[in-house]
């Protein structure tokens, strides 16, 4: 009866222990965070995408995958719903990518914002909002892979075209010719060399008396440059006296001013009087020439005067003289 006791009580004791250790992780692993359900679709493959796999919000763990399955309203897509903490500021620029990390290679939830200032995304459970889902690079490499295919193949063909038969023997017959063209250079050098032995350097051997005689020319020109700048300096003192006051220039220039002025003063005294002296000449000639016509014509008239004078045809008194016979 005791053994059966002891044995009752050591199992109660397990229960007991057992119920506390699951009361402990519970309470450890227990979460109050409030999350959103989000929606995302997409017609790519979401390969290593589990259930309870993470969301991460620009690197940040912040909710689970809760489902995979078909998209009910879009035939062939794949709908993917998550939950995300309550505090992760979406907006309705928000878009996901499917990551994966680097060692294990399981696939997860990379949320971004395009931070353009687009209002906020409005959560709701029972209809959740869509968050688009891009293709991540991988999905784009696979997609653009056939077109990097062909272009490598393009790539390949005209590399061989490049490397063929007539193309080598082109470029052998190039090599040859280079070959040649340097050998070439190879004599034109040392007859250049030789030149500058048998040519250049009498020449610049003769240079130094070439460079003395250079030298007595222009320090005979230099000797002929004094003489004519002293000559200039004469010709500028000469030019400074004759431009000096009192000089032969303003004697010149005194002179001219007085004969002017003794035109101007002929001009406007001297010229009017004699003028006005032939004017007088003139008319006196005149009316010595009507006294003279008046002697002519009538000559007693000295001696008696004119008096009065007969009276004409048409005049009173007038008397015609007597007919001649």
């Amino acid at each position: 009866m005791e053994n059966k006791s002891h044995a009752i009580a050591a199992g109660a004791f397990v229960l007991g222990l057992l119920a506390a250790l699951v009361a402990l992780v519970v309470w450890l692993t227990r979460d109050n965070t409030v999350r959103n359900i989000y929606e995302l679709s997409t017609r790519d493959a979401v390969s290593g995408l589990q259930p309870q796999a993470t969301v991460r919000y620009r690197g940040i763990a912040v909710g689970k995958v809760a489902s995979i399955d078909f998209d009910p309203k879009v035939k062939g897509n794949v709908r993917v719903r998550i939950t995300v903490d309550e505090r992760v500021p979406l907006t309705t620029s928000s878009y996901a990518t499917l990551s994966y990390q680097g060692v294990t290679g399981l696939a997860f939830i990379a949320i971004d914002d395009k931070a353009d200032g687009s209002p906020t995304l409005v959560p709701d459970n029972d209809n959740p909002p869509r968050i688009p889902l891009k293709p991540s690079v991988l999905a784009q490499l696979q997609d653009r892979g056939e077109a990097i295919i062909n272009q490598i193949e393009e790539v390949t063909r005209r590399a061989n075209k490049l490397l063929g038969d007539d193309n080598q023997k082109r470029i052998a017959d190039a090599l040859e010719n280079i070959a040649q063209v340097a050998a070439t250079a190879n004599q034109v050098t040392r007859s250049f060399d030789n030149t500058l032995k048998t040519r250049i350097d009498p020449a610049l051997a003769a240079i130094p008396p070439l460079a003395n005689t250079a030298r007595e020319s222009i320090a005979t020109f230099r000797t002929t440059a004094n003489d004519f700048s002293r000559v200039a300096n004469s010709v500028n003192g000469t030019l400074t006296r004759l431009n000096a006051e009192g000089g032969t220039m303003d004697r010149l220039g005194n002179g001219t001013t007085a004969l002017q002025q003794t035109l101007e003063s002929l001009n406007t005294t001297t010229l009017p009087r004699f003028n006005r002296a032939a004017d007088d000449t003139s008319l006196a000639a005149r009316r010595v020439g009507r006294v003279a016509d008046a002697i002519a014509d009538n000559p007693q008239s000295v001696l008696y005067g004119t008096g009065t004078p007969l009276p004409g045809p048409g005049e009173p008194g007038f008397v015609a003289p007597p007919a001649r016979p």
